[in-house]
């Protein structure tokens, strides 16, 4: 149901007019007002979204209009030069400027640096009771490094360190690391990996180490990427998968697969085995480099010697399969290494149907999927939608609604993507009264369809002159939308 805040607001930035603008500082006083008198202060969410449920923990008093807020302050954050200007005309009180919202304007503004920080300083020069915590500060400083504002960066960095005493984490020293390497600031890395220790107190762990062996890889000093591995050794810091990974993908990007095997076999001779096969890396390498046929050379020549890929390689290896148009060679390269051992995971079975049945094969992607409930794997609605998909697509839309009810017997109840799908290709199909079925069938389990979902049934409908029933959806719309 479209919420006041949607009817009132362009949602492509600023107010379209003097009165919707009018309406929208009328709805965003209705809800700071319902704040200030809520439950209590809003709490913070760690890096995912909120919740589906009601915002009465935050003092919101819906989450649709609470996110729409949000929505619109990070439109004027990314497109209005006179951002501040634009800000302070919404009057928004205590109540909705809290940790939590500057954390998620920030997030959506992930690309605008001098944004974002001209946001953060006006947040906290409107706002003194806000009190920034280590998320804000962190998704700015990402963001400044990602946009190139080193300068501003460091201001900030030093402030949160002693104004607010709060440290940098490895985790953020890592990506700033990673962020000069992929510029070309190798002497900047260098330089803050020096003095991690003794002036942001932040060990120099496993991560820090990779990021920097990244970012000497990016300018393609491998001389001083082995010198850096060889210190990382003298020091006891354990190397990870990802160290191997960084340095063979390194080589492989430039063309260099037979140094990435001596580095494989030197590591080996000292002791640091990699926790996967040097085979699967150098796989990773050349799919990562894009040497996509010496990558496939590569498992064909494993596979006859009766070697089977590392799942995760597999999975990778498919993907860039499908993505280049090699369906017929993914699939007998599956059955090949399955018949090898390979024990397939979630993600390859949902790789692989969804290749066979984009081709048409639709009796190898059913094979498939009746393999991996025969291993235990639940049908749940993205793994069997692409068969779904494809039986319509190919006009056998009674084989589809009987598969259809069988996997909503074996896999649980669907999902509302399944049913929008399901009802659009009946649609195209002109199979209207099993899409006004599926759409009541959809409202009954408590899923909300699209208005376009409505009026494409009660068209079809009137058109194949079904009228009482494109009545009866339309009076289901109006009792749903509550128009």
């Amino acid at each position: 149901m479209q919420t006041q805040f949607a009817k009132s607001i362009n949602f492509l930035g600023k107010p379209s007019s003097a009165a919707t603008a009018s309406a929208f500082l009328g709805f965003l006083k209705t809800l700071t007002t319902a704040a200030e008198h809520g439950s209590g202060k809003a709490t913070r969410v760690g890096g995912g979204g909120g919740g589906s449920g009601g915002g009465g923990g935050r003092g919101i008093p819906n989450n649709d209009d609470y996110f729409a807020v949000i929505h619109h302050i990070s439109n004027i954050v990314r497109r209005d030069i006179y951002l501040e200007r634009t800000l302070n005309k919404m009057r928004l009180s205590a109540a909705i400027v809290n940790s939590e919202l500057v954390y998620r304007v920030l997030r959506n503004c992930c690309n605008c640096g001098s944004e974002s920080f001209r946001f953060f300083n006006w947040v906290r020069t409107q706002h003194p009771s806000y009190d920034p915590t280590t998320a804000e500060f962190d998704e700015l400083l990402r963001t400044l490094a990602r946009t190139r504002h080193w300068e501003t960066m460091w201001k900030v960095a030093q402030e949160m360190k002693t104004t607010h005493k709060l440290p940098l984490s490895p985790d953020l020293v890592s990506f700033i690391i990673q962020q000069y390497g992929n510029h070309g600031l190798i002497d900047q890395a260098l330089e803050l990996f020096n003095k991690t220790a003794k002036a942001f107190d932040c060990p120099q762990t496993t991560q820090i180490y990779n990021s920097l062996l990244f970012a000497l890889c990016q300018v393609k000093n491998f001389q001083g990427a082995y010198a850096l591995i060889r210190r990382m050794i003298r020091k006891g810091v354990k190397p990870d998968k990802s160290t191997y990974s960084i340095l063979v993908n390194g080589w492989c990007s430039a063309g260099k697969m037979r140094e990435a095997q001596q580095f494989l076999e030197e590591m080996s001779r000292k002791g640091f085995n990699p926790p996967v096969r040097g085979r699967d890396l150098l796989i990773d390498g050349l799919l990562n480099a894009g040497y996509l046929e010496a990558a496939k050379e590569l498992v064909r020549k494993i596979t006859k010697e009766g070697f089977v890929p590392d799942i995760e390689t597999f999975n990778s290896l498919a993907e860039a399969l499908l993505k280049s148009g090699e369906v017929d060679f993914c699939i007998d390269l599956y059955h090949s290494v399955c018949g090898l051992g390979l024990c397939p995971k979630t993600d390859t079975y949902k790789i692989m149907i969804t290749a066979a049945s984009k081709v048409g094969r639709v009796d190898e992607a059913f094979g498939i999927l009746h393999s991996s409930m025969e291993a235990g794997q639940k049908p749940f609605p993205s793994l069997y939608a692409p068969i779904l998909k494809a039986l319509c697509r190919k006009g056998q839309f009674d084989d589809a609604f009987c598969f259809f009810s069988d996997m909503k017997v074996k896999g649980g109840s669907p999902n509302r993507p399944i049913y929008t799908m399901l009802i659009t290709w009946c649609g195209r199909g002109g199979r209207f009264l099993e899409a006004a079925n599926y759409l009541m069938e959809m409202t009954e389990l408590n899923l909300s369809p699209m208005s376009r979902t409505f009026d494409m049934v009660t068209d079809g409908l009137k058109n194949c002159g079904k009228h009482d029933l494109a009545k009866k959806i339309e009076q289901l719309e109006i009792s749903l939308r509550g128009v």
